[in-house]
């Protein structure tokens, strides 16, 4: 799977490059967050997927992959439900490669009030049920915030 580096924008082999990661700052330091945000541009829908490495106290490294979708996704929560199987997919790619995945941000609020509260329930469900956390606003959420910034 095609990443790049946020720092230079290499690109690299996400398993290879994350387990060479992990082993240079030892396993105990890392946690891993995924997550993935959209965008509606003219006649495209732009996706962010990015795997943040948070490193002990020292900060966090950002991998991320852009994609366009062309025609755009007019419909809300089926764009909304791509992130999530975006995010997914990178989950399971990792955790075939060895790599353990203990969290991915959805880009989902709990509050009632927003429109995406419709497919918290879902898309957590889909995501615990692969025995992987999944945080959602008003939680911070290091993997989007990074998608939000990479996607716009």
């Amino acid at each position: 799977m095609k990443f790049r580096r946020l720092t230079d924008s290499a690109q690299i082999n996400l398993a290879e490059y994350l387990k060479k990661y992990i082993n240079e700052v030892g396993p105990e330091n890392v946690r891993l967050y995924i997550g993935c945000d959209s965008q509606n541009k003219r006649t495209w829908t732009s996706y962010a997927t990015t795997v943040v490495i948070h490193v002990g106290n020292t900060g966090c490294h950002v991998l991320y992959q852009r994609e366009r979708v062309i025609p755009r996704i007019n419909d809300f929560w089926t764009r909304l439900w791509k992130e999530v199987e975006r995010s997914v997919e990178v989950a399971l790619y990792l955790q075939e490669h060895g790599i353990d995945v203990d969290n991915i941000d959805l880009d989902l609020n709990a509050d009632p009030n927003m429109k995406s509260h419709k497919l918290v329930a879902a898309a957590r469900g889909y995501v615990e049920s692969l025995g992987i956390k999944a945080n959602i606003k008003p939680d911070i959420l290091p993997a989007i915030c990074a998608a939000d910034n990479i996607v716009k």
